[in-house]
């Protein structure tokens, strides 16, 4: 538990987020990259042997940590309903009214059985400036980075500019091997970046309910 003088500050290891690179306060950097998912289970079995030796061949391409990581947040649907309501109102159409009404019901049928998740999948990739990364391990990735610093360390802008270049050179080496296992990569920008962190502190806080057209359950 934090000593009374302890400032919510202190328990933080982010330094600080620029140029959609996190800043650790032990002068070392991480680049988030949110992955998509596939649908394994529905691949044919020599797609799925593809997959898995596509992926070996992945992990052994890469010469540096990376850390696996899935937030999984119960997924609040009550503002998406409300809004496929209000749009099934306005169908003209009979035959798309009844549908949408048969939707919204079997909707609400499935979230009263069991909670609906929505799950989101990153690979963390580290670049560590003062210190072996050996002994961070591999577990040095969003874990890492909600563990208390005893002490920060500065870059100048010359050291963050070079070591940023190199860690998305690594990045890049992640987008390029997960291309082959038919993945979508994107590198998660400034806010995208605050707004996980946020999340990550503050689980209560994170209601996720999809709405408005992009709205998907």
């Amino acid at each position: 538990m934090a000593a009374p003088n302890q400032s919510t500050q202190q328990l933080v290891d982010i330094a600080e987020i620029r140029d959609n690179i996190v800043i650790l306060k032990d002068g070392s950097l991480r680049a988030v990259v949110e992955v998509s998912a596939i649908n394994f289970e529905l691949r044919s079995e020599d797609e799925q042997v593809a997959i898995l030796q596509n992926f070996q061949r992945f992990l052994n391409s890469v010469d540096f940590s990376l850390q696996l990581s899935t937030i999984s947040r119960r997924l609040f649907i009550d503002t998406y309903l409300k809004y496929v309501e209000e749009t099934t109102r306005t169908v003209t159409n009979e035959l798309l009214r009844i549908q949408s009404q048969e939707y919204i019901k079997f909707v609400k049928e499935l979230s009263a059985l069991a909670n609906i998740m929505s799950k989101k999948f990153y690979i963390v990739v580290p670049f560590y400036a003062f210190e072996n990364p050996a002994k961070a391990g591999i577990g040095a990735g969003l874990k890492s980075i909600l563990k208390p610093s005893t002490g920060a360390k500065k870059l100048s802008e010359e050291q963050f500019n070079i070591y940023r270049d190199q860690i998305l050179q690594r990045a890049e080496l992640v987008y390029g091997n997960l291309v082959g296992l038919g993945l979508r990569t994107k590198l998660l920008g400034q806010e995208e970046l605050i707004n996980l962190f946020y999340n990550l502190y503050n689980p209560t806080t994170d209601q996720t309910a999809q709405k408005g057209p992009q709205g998907n359950v």
